[in-house]
């Protein structure tokens, strides 16, 4: 009777001791959850803070273009949070699962050396999936790109639509959608962060005054940089680079633009038409009409 007692009393402790490894593993977890995702929020918000402040035209013009960066800040750190969660969650579990083992006498040599194993087997039949993950961890955690985004991936060159730890979602400019496997992506072109560049090559007849040319393109660019039409899309003022080729017929001055990010095919459009129709205002010869570039006939 005494050993069944004894044994009895053994079982209770042992159930009780299991009972605080399960409520410690499960309380722990919510407080370190808690904690890295409390972290990881006061960190987006002293980014947030240090971008604010005394901002040059083009800082509140590429601030205006890029609402979206906030939104990418939280997505990033919901994705970081879920990520560093499931962690501590995977931690938390396997040490318990451990402690419950030991507590009930089972030897843990046998059952770390079959983890082992089944580990490495899991991880070399896995390659190409944990390729993926931690390519789409360091791709958040340096936010390579976002959601929005025109990026050039090598093989596809597209919107990006949805990005999670495993694939990207893009959208080419047909519509297709391609998903991309993030261990497949070796390079990638944003062309929506920082700003883009307007190049603007402008014709007229090759014998005409390049000076006299120049000074016609020098007024245009003061006037898109003062066209509150374009306010919100030229970081500065359009400059003109001068003549940048010569052949039998034709002389070819060039413009530049930097503009917010995408924005400079518009900025391209307006500036050739505008500078056409100054050079011809001007008594410039140019060729005839926007179409005609490139030809020898000039007006």
């Amino acid at each position: 009777m005494g050993g069944m007692g004894n044994a009895a009393i053994l079982g209770t402790v042992d159930l009780v001791m299991i009972g605080v490894v399960i409520l410690v593993t499960v309380i722990g977890r919510y407080l370190l959850v808690r904690l890295v995702r409390r972290a990881t929020k006061r960190a987006v918000a002293r980014a947030q803070e240090r971008r604010t402040g005394s901002e040059t035209r083009a800082e509140r013009i590429l601030s205006a273009v890029t609402l979206a960066r906030n939104e990418r800040a939280e997505q990033r750190t919901a994705t970081l949070g879920s990520l560093i969660s499931n962690l501590i969650s995977v931690v938390l579990v396997v040490v318990a699962v451990l402690t419950i083992l030991d507590i009930l006498g089972v030897p843990l040599a046998p059952v770390i050396a079959s983890a082992s194993v089944g580990g490495v087997a899991l991880a070399f039949g896995a390659q190409s999936l944990v390729k993926d993950y931690l390519s789409g961890l360091f791709m958040i955690l340096e936010d390579q790109y976002g959601v929005g985004d025109l990026v050039d991936t090598g093989d596809v060159t597209g919107t990006v639509e949805e990005v999670t730890m495993r694939v990207t979602r893009l959208r080419d400019a047909s519509g297709k959608v391609w998903y991309v496997r993030n261990g497949e992506i070796l390079r990638v072109g944003n062309l929506s962060q920082g700003w883009s560049t307007a190049v603007v090559d402008v014709p007229v007849a090759n014998d005409e005054d390049a000076a006299k040319c120049i000074a016609v393109l020098e007024k245009v660019a003061e006037q898109v940089d003062a066209d509150p039409e374009f306010a919100d899309v030229l970081l500065e003022k359009p400059s003109v680079a001068g003549v940048d080729s010569v052949n039998n017929t034709t002389m070819t001055l060039r413009m530049f633009a930097k503009t917010a990010p995408n924005k400079h095919w518009g900025m391209q459009r307006a500036l050739l038409e505008r500078a056409h129709a100054a050079l011809v205002e001007a008594g410039v010869r140019v060729p005839r009409g926007l179409g005609g570039y490139g030809t020898d006939r000039m007006s």
